[in-house]
């Protein structure tokens, strides 16, 4: 896992194993939306793991955190 101390959203992609250069995060932004108050890490378009990575993310309040929230956000657009 890495373990640096600032990540990107390419940084954040690659980690849970999506295609993480730009055309391909706009394309995941494209067609992946969250609703109202649905949590992130609730969507049903995550595996288990991407899943749990996310969910560790934000409950550990770890490095990764900070780009989880945009990501958050940039799904509710």
């Amino acid at each position: 896992m890495d373990t640096r101390g600032h990540h990107t959203l390419n940084d954040l992609f690659a980690q849970l194993g999506l295609g993480s250069d730009n055309d391909a995060i706009e394309d995941f932004l494209n067609s992946h939306h969250l609703a109202g108050e649905e949590k992130l890490t609730l969507a049903t378009f995550w595996s288990d793991s991407q899943r749990k990575f996310l969910s560790d993310a934000l409950d550990e309040d770890s490095d990764w955190c900070e780009v989880v929230d945009e990501l958050d956000v940039m799904l509710r657009h």
